[in-house]
């Protein structure tokens, strides 16, 4: 069968979609193309299976609508796979009602809400769930009925290919990444998702209840050969939480024996509270330069609500742990949590900004609570009335939507751009100054500047 797994350009003046494989969408001024892991391996799945497919990204392409319609129309597709987000449904239901294709749709919106989109013309099946790569195998090996498919995830992880990088394009998100230092870079994923997995306004706890990881080795393997092959420099793991305890140290072992961390370097998502300065440690000698983690509000009584299971303190330790031991911390915040007032936002513009200043983080991200539909925070929400709209256009990031003790919007999005002013403290500065070793640096910090530039016009209030 000839299968089309794409993404149609979304034409807007709030900016560029960051969309593929995005736990939270946003317009972005400037662009930035995530690699989508999981569409790919269902590319590679699928091609693996005899089916012929076209991978085709009108965003990451830079198409226009017209062009991407026409390459869509060449292939002639038996089916469409359509990843959409709550931000975007509706222009995918505009987009699918204009053209003639049975389009599967897959993500965490139709996982939340799938009767909604079965119901809209042209479309043909929802396969919930975070495996969908594997449902969508199924699903052409099955009777390919029209409906909603059952959520099921599979126990394992470990017959998952090596993505086919060439089918997918993967130069298309190889330089135009907000995270790379070293271009060109590209993702894998160890681990589906989290091994937390219980943070109450993430979308993807509803995708992947359950965590899963690839065997340690093949993933040391994979990176060898896209260094090798591609000439990668930089590889981001995507998973939610990159695996910890044996794993992680059986993973930097293999690593630093094979010589990698002289050839490509590796960035992470993790969680505080689990790794100790010598893992830290660890991972700098095995190759790792940029750790990513999500830390939400610098008020314990928020945390606590989210299931965060961490403590302030646990923050401002793991952030000069890992800087000490020569990573790049980044990390993120939100604003606008529905029972957070003045006081409390600026508790957390405090914390970020003296992470900035005291050169523990290299790097951060600001956004706004967006309680996406399946989440226990949306829920929550709805039942009490805590929500400013239930248009999923509106649910893009561009304004509160959840309903506060704030006067107005501006003063979340007021003391947002005063955390990304805090790059422009003396402080951070200075470490900004004596941390830069290399061209790499110098055109990572270029980068970061415009973005820097983006992110304030990104947030006007």
């Amino acid at each position: 069968m000839r299968i089309a797994i794409a993404y149609p350009p979304l034409k807007s003046e709030k900016g560029v979609a960051l969309l593929t494989q995005n736990r939270q969408f946003q317009w972005f001024s400037r662009p930035t193309y995530i690699f989508p892991v999981v569409p790919a391996t269902a590319a590679t799945m699928l091609k693996k299976a005899g089916h012929e497919v076209l991978f085709l990204d009108g965003i990451a392409a830079e198409l226009t609508l017209e062009e991407f319609d026409a390459r869509l129309a060449a292939f002639k597709p038996d089916y469409v796979v359509l990843e959409t987000k709550t931000p975007v449904v509706k222009r995918h239901w505009a987009w699918i009602a204009a053209h003639d294709y049975k389009v599967i749709m897959v993500g965490d919106h139709v996982t939340a809400l799938p009767q909604e989109s079965i119901e809209k013309p042209g479309v043909w099946a929802i396969i919930p769930g975070g495996d969908w790569d594997y449902g969508l195998v199924d699903f052409l090996n099955g009777d390919r009925r029209q409906g909603v498919y059952p959520f099921a995830l599979r126990d394992s992880l470990k017959d998952l290919p090596w993505i086919d990088r060439d089918l997918v394009h993967w130069e298309l998100y190889a330089k135009k990444n907000g995270n790379f230092r070293r271009t060109p870079g590209t993702y894998v994923m160890s681990g589906r998702d989290c091994w937390h997995a219980k943070c109450t306004f993430c979308s993807w706890t509803t995708l992947y209840p359950k965590y899963r990881t690839r065997d340690p080795i093949d993933v040391v393997n994979e990176i060898e050969m896209l260094v090798d092959k591609y000439g990668i420099k930089e590889i981001m793991d995507d998973s939610g939480s990159f695996p910890v305890g044996a794993w992680l140290e059986t993973f930097c072992n293999e690593m630093i024996r094979r010589g990698l961390p002289k050839k490509v370097r590796i960035d992470c998502n993790m969680r505080f509270g689990r790794l100790t300065y010598a893992d830290y440690c660890l991972m700098r000698k095995a190759g790792f330069q940029f750790v990513l983690f999500g830390v939400e509000s610098a008020n314990q009584d928020t945390l606590d609500r989210f299931c965060k299971c961490l403590k302030v303190e646990d923050v401002v330790q793991g952030c000069e742990w890992a800087h000490r031991a020569g990573l790049n911390v980044h990390v993120t915040f939100m604003f606008g949590h529905a029972w957070e007032g003045p006081r409390e936002i600026a508790n957390t513009v405090a914390l970020a900004r003296k992470l900035l200043a005291k050169g523990w983080a290299s790097t951060l991200q600001c956004t706004l609570t967006i309680p996406y539909p399946g989440t226990p925070l949306f829920k929550e929400l709805e039942a009490s009335d805590g929500l400013v709209t239930k248009d999923w256009d509106e649910y893009d990031m561009r304004r509160a939507i959840t309903k506060t003790p704030l006067a107005s919007e501006a003063e979340i999005k007021c003391a947002i751009q005063e955390v990304y002013r805090g790059f422009l403290q003396p402080g951070a500065l200075w470490h900004r100054l004596t941390s830069t070793r290399t061209l790499f640096d110098f055109g990572f910090y270029y980068r970061g500047i415009r973005s820097l530039i983006g992110h304030l016009v990104d947030f006007k209030a």
